[in-house]
């Protein structure tokens, strides 16, 4: 899979912009579906180790996409985000994710970019008999591209993007005369990260599909 610079340069500067995940779609070129030419966000609640589109949103970005007559191949096939430490290895929910929303297309790219500059692309197909492959990524500089917009992009990340608070534990909420428990939806998955001897992973040099932390 290839980037033009733009699209490229979207990409890592939103990732650098805020301290969580943050996803979106690729779009790419009518003639060569493999080439992404825009990254584009939609409304979303983030945290450090997760990304929750808004199921409106995600709607009227297909509706806009369809009106600017763009195939969904062009942009509903390659779902782009980012990882906020140096890991770009697919977590659980994003397996799960992959599977349930881009497991019935005929086929899909899952790509992930850690703010270390690290990359995971693998693309899943069902033509067949089925399967899936990691595939390398490029930036294409022979391609015809946009000028960076930097304030365009911070814009874009502050209208679309919400950061939302990560509690590692059960927490406590005063909505009555009583205190009631309520357990966090993200306290399982920090507490098993934190658990995990502080990240630090050995792993062989030559383990391309592996990554240190």
């Amino acid at each position: 899979m290839r980037f033009n610079p733009f699209a490229w340069a979207k990409l890592k500067f939103l990732c650098h912009a805020g301290d969580s995940e943050i996803g979106g779609f690729g779009i790419t070129s009518r003639d060569d579906l493999l080439l992404v030419e825009d990254f584009v966000t939609v409304k979303q609640s983030t945290t450090a180790i997760s990304v929750k589109f808004d199921d409106v949103a995600v709607a009227e970005f297909f509706e806009d996409q369809v009106d600017a007559d763009r195939m969904p191949e062009q942009f509903a096939r390659i779902w782009l985000h980012t990882h906020p430490g140096d890991c770009p290895n697919p977590s659980s929910t994003d397996e799960v994710t992959f599977a349930r929303v881009f497991g019935n297309c005929d086929w899909a790219i899952m790509f992930i970019l850690a703010r270390g500059g690290q990359t995971y692309c693998r693309l899943r197909f069902n033509s067949g008999p089925g399967g899936s492959m990691n595939i390398p990524v490029a930036v294409d500089f022979y391609t015809s591209f946009a000028a960076s917009d930097h304030t365009a992009w911070q814009k874009e990340h502050k209208r679309n993007v919400t950061i939302e608070p990560l509690v590692p534990r059960n927490r406590l909420l005063a909505q009555s005369d009583d205190w009631d428990l309520v357990e966090d939806p993200f306290a399982n998955e920090v507490e098993a990260l934190l658990e995990d001897d502080m990240f630090e992973f050995e792993v062989e040099s030559w383990e391309d599909d592996q990554c240190r932390i």
